[in-house]
C-alpha cells in the first residue's frame, strides 16, 4: 500500500472519499448519560442543568442539544453570524407573536410553556451570547434563526438564515446522528437496539488514533492469544463476566473432559487459530462473519465467532450471555471514540456496577483514558515477566487495545507493514472499503460483498468448545438456545 492509498482509506473529512462513505451511516456522537449533571461535571447541576454540549465527528464541530422535552437537536457549532462558538450558547424558550419575537421566558429552569394559538407560540432555541441571534432546536424548523435582536425593528433578516441541522435519534443509551445529504437509512438490525433498557449498558472512550486502525485491531481474531494473554488463570468463582475489562477471565462455553476452561487458558494454549470469513447481509446491514477455530484435539475444537459490520462496528462475546457491540466514531483523522453497548440475553444488567468498574480508568467529562503514551500505558516490566504477556494491567484490558492502536501513531503508516496469513480478515475488509469508497465518491451505495449470505436474524456471537466434526451445527444450536432464553426476544 502506498501513502496515497493509505490516506484515501483513512481520511474522513468533508469531501474525502472516506468522509463521503462514513456520511452514509448513522454515527454515535454521545452517551445519553453525558447530559446527567450527576455523572457529567460539565453539565451544570440538577437545579441548573446544561442542555448544550460540544461534539466533534468526521472532522467537523457540532453542538448537541437536549431539549427540555427530551427531544434532540444537532447543529454546526459556528454561529452563521460571525462564527462564534455555539457550545457556549444560552438555552431558551422564546415567546413569539405574528412572527415577531417578544421576549425570552427561560431563565435557567425548565420553562412553563404558554398556551399556543395561531398568533403566538413558544420555540425552544439556543441563543448566541455574541449578538443574541437565536436558532430553533425542535420540530421541522430546527436550525432556523428566529431572532436577531440587534437588528432594526421589523427586520426580517432571520427568516433567511438557517443553521445546518442534522437528523438525530436516541437508541440503547446512545445519541446517533446522520451527517449525509441523502435521506437517513434505517438503523441496522442489531440485538443491542432490540433489548430493553434494563438489559443494555453503554460506555465510550477516546483513543488518539485513526478510526481504521482502531477497528482493525478490534475485528482481528488472532490478537487475543497474545495481546490479552494472561500467564495465570484465576478462579472462575471469583471473576464474573460483568467485571470491567475481564472478559478473558470468564469461562468458555462447554467443557473439556468435564473441566471448564477459562478464556485465558484457551487463548494462551490455543494460539494458532484457523480463520474463516463469510460475507453476510440483511436489509439494513452488511458485514463479515468471522470464525476462529482453535483445535484442541481431533474430537474437540474451540469456536469463537464474531461479526464485523460495516463501516466500523464489531460484535463480540463478553460471556455466554453477554455481547459487546462496538462502534468506532471517526472524530477526525487522528482521534476515535469507541462506543460500546453491552447486551444481556439473560438477567438485567447492573448498570451502576458496570459504570463503576470502568470509571476508575477514565477521566470525565470527555471519557479520556487515564493510561496513555504520557505514562507508557501503565507498563510494568515485572508484570510482563510474571503475569501478562503485555504488562499493562489485568483489570482493564481496554488499555491493551488502546496501546495497540495508539502505539502505531495517530495515523498508522501502512506502507511499512507486512501482512500475513493471520491478517486475511483485514485484507478482505480493506478491499471492500476501497470499493465502497469508490461507490460513495460516485454517489452510489456501498456494493455488497460477493456471495453474501442473507441474515434471517441479527448477527450473533459464539465462544466455546464444540465437537470438531460438527462445530457448524453446534454454533447454530448455541445461538438458537441463547435467543430462546432471552425474555425480550419474541419467539
Amino acid at each position: 500500500m502506498n501513502h496515497e492509498q493509505n490516506l484515501r482509506l483513512t481520511q474522513v473529512g468533508p469531501g474525502t472519499p472516506g468522509g463521503q462513505l462514513q456520511r452514509r451511516f448513522w454515527q454515535p456522537i454521545a452517551l445519553v448519560e453525558e447530559f446527567d449533571p450527576m455523572l457529567a461535571p460539565d453539565m451544570g447541576s440538577r437545579e441548573h442543568p446544561r442542555l448544550i454540549k460540544a461534539v466533534r465527528a468526521l472532522g467537523k464541530d457540532f453542538v448537541l442539544v437536549k431539549n427540555h422535552d427530551g427531544t434532540w437537536a444537532l447543529m454546526d457549532r459556528d454561529c452563521p453570524h460571525r462564527g462564534a462558538n455555539l457550545a457556549f450558547a444560552r438555552y431558551e424558550s422564546i415567546y413569539s407573536q405574528n412572527n415577531s419575537t417578544l421576549r425570552s421566558i427561560y431563565a435557567g429552569k425548565v420553562p412553563v410553556l404558554l398556551e399556543k394559538s395561531e398568533e403566538r407560540s413558544v420555540h425552544t432555541a439556543i441563543r448566541c451570547p455574541f449578538h443574541g441571534w437565536a436558532f430553533q432546536t425542535s420540530g421541522k424548523l430546527a436550525g432556523q434563526c428566529i431572532d436577531t435582536p440587534a437588528e432594526p425593528e421589523g427586520s426580517t433578516m432571520c427568516q433567511h438564515i438557517k443553521q445546518r441541522n442534522y437528523p438525530v435519534q436516541e437508541k440503547a443509551g446512545v445519541v446517533w446522528a446522520w451527517f449525509g445529504d441523502a435521506e437517513p437509512e434505517p438503523m441496522p438490525d442489531l440485538d443491542c437496539f432490540a433489548a430493553p433498557a434494563s438489559h443494555s449498558f453503554a460506555f465510550k472512550g477516546l483513543w488518539h488514533a485513526n478510526w481504521l486502525q482502531c477497528f482493525e485491531v478490534g475485528m482481528d481474531p488472532a490478537h487475543p492469544s497474545f495481546l490479552h494473554r494472561f500467564l495465570q488463570d484465576a478462579d472462575l468463582q471469583e471473576t464474573g463476566s460483568n467485571a470491567g475489562g475481564k472478559q478473558f477471565r470468564s469461562a468458555a462455553a462447554g467443557d473439556v473432559a468435564g473441566e471448564r476452561w477459562p478464556m485465558t487458558r484457551v487463548m494462551r494454549e490455543l494460539h494458532r487459530p484457523k480463520l474463516a470469513a463469510q460475507a453476510v447481509q440483511s436489509d439494513t446491514l452488511q458485514g463479515i462473519r468471522i470464525t476462529a477455530l482453535r483445535a484442541l484435539s481431533e474430537q474437540t475444537t474451540h469456536v469463537r465467532m464474531t461479526q464485523a459490520i460495516f463501516p466500523h462496528i464489531f460484535v463480540i462475546p463478553l460471556s455466554e450471555t453477554l455481547t459487546i457491540t462496538q462502534w468506532h466514531l471517526p472524530v477526525d483523522d487522528g482521534h476515535t471514540y469507541w462506543f460500546s453497548v453491552f447486551t444481556s440475553f439473560d438477567a438485567p444488567i447492573d448498570q451502576a456496577a458496570m459504570r463503576a468498574q470502568r470509571l476508575p480508568y477514565t477521566t470525565l467529562p470527555h471519557y479520556i483514558p487515564k493510561a496513555g503514551a504520557h505514562n507508557a500505558w501503565g507498563f510494568s516490566p515485572e508484570e510482563q515477566a510474571t503475569r501478562t504477556f503485555l504488562g499493562m494491567g489485568e483489570e482493564d484490558i481496554n488499555v491493551h487495545d488502546q496501546w495497540a492502536v495508539e502505539s502505531m501513531g495517530g495515523l498508522q503508516d501502512r506502507t511499512r507493514e507486512h501482512l500475513a496469513t493471520s491478517d486475511k480478515i483485514i485484507v478482505l475488509y480493506r478491499r471492500w472499503l476501497q470499493r465502497a469508497q469508490d461507490a460513495a465518491a460516485a454517489g452510489q451505495a456501498p456494493p455488497p460483498l460477493p456471495a453474501a449470505l442473507s441474515l434471517k436474524e441479527p448477527p450473533s456471537t459464539v465462544d466455546g468448545f464444540a465437537p470438531t466434526a460438527s462445530w457448524e451445527d453446534w454454533w447454530k444450536e448455541r445461538v438458537a438456545e441463547k435467543r430462546r432464553k432471552a425474555s425480550w426476544i419474541k419467539q
